[in-house]
């Protein structure tokens, strides 16, 4: 098996910057809660099983080959499932969804597993992934290389069917909070 890299080797970190200590984590978190951020719901499907999280680490990569990238904590039963099939589906949520992102999120007592899919309607597009309907914008995706990242997997993606709507406000996430964001 052929395996590729596309890390610049020829590039080395600043020595001076690399001796200093990074700050804490709960510094870090602190300070992110600062950012607004849109809210998604990652889904995944291997054979039957079927899991998903909710999610902020999403990030546009390229949009000619179109791609996105995906940061999963290895713990969750969707990172499993992503490695299994190569696909996933990035659902950009809509505010009147926030009820389907606690469910996700493990927000909502005794609603774990399959049962997170209760909340919303789901249909596929071209991967077999659950896909939810009403969202903003959905990214129905295979997964083209995966890195990993300390407690987390980064998944680049290769978007291959896409679905919108205009009509709605945006779920955000700052301070702690869902907040809707008008479009």
């Amino acid at each position: 098996m052929t395996t590729e890299i596309n890390q610049r080797l020829d590039w080395q970190p600043n020595a001076e910057l690399a001796a200093l200590p990074p700050v804490s984590s709960n510094d870090h978190r602190g300070g992110l809660r600062h950012f607004a951020i849109g809210v998604t719901l990652i889904s995944a499907r291997h054979g039957d099983e079927r899991a998903g999280l909710t999610a902020t680490a999403v990030c546009s990569v390229t949009a000619d080959p179109p791609r996105l990238v995906i940061f999963v904590n290895k713990n969750v039963v969707a990172c499993d499932l992503i490695l299994q099939s190569g696909a996933l589906c990035v659902n950009v949520l809509a505010a009147d969804q926030e009820e389907v992102a606690k469910a996700f999120a493990a927000m909502i007592p005794n609603v774990h597993g399959d049962k997170r899919f209760e909340y919303g309607q789901w249909d596929e597009l071209v991967t077999g992934v659950p896909v939810l309907q009403q969202s903003l914008a959905n990214f129905d995706c295979r997964v083209v290389k995966v890195f990993e990242e300390s407690t987390h997997q980064a998944f680049l993606c290769e978007v291959l069917a896409t679905r919108e709507r205009n009509d709605g406000e945006a779920l955000v996430y700052l301070n702690g909070a869902f907040r809707s964001l008008p479009q």
